[in-house]
């Protein structure tokens, strides 16, 4: 049985979303590899609180709390 590691994504600020970008797609070569990894995305920094009005919010908390690593 595999286990699949779970992934968050925030991709933050800046230049961040370029270079978290550049990230996903080295990840996605290893999915397709056969390296069980599942991305899930969520909202951090100046996007974070153009929606939910806090750099932080609480979604994104729970998220990582439920996945094995973040990507920031």
């Amino acid at each position: 049985m595999t286990n699949t590691a779970k992934i968050l994504v925030l991709p933050g600020d800046g230049i961040g979303p370029e270079i978290v970008n550049e990230a996903v797609k080295i990840i996605e070569c290893l999915r397709q590899q056969g390296v069980a990894l599942d991305l899930e995305h969520g909202l951090i920094g100046g996007a974070a609180y153009d929606v939910t009005e806090s750099p932080l919010p609480a979604e994104t908390i729970t998220q990582a709390d439920a996945c094995d690593a973040v990507l920031l």
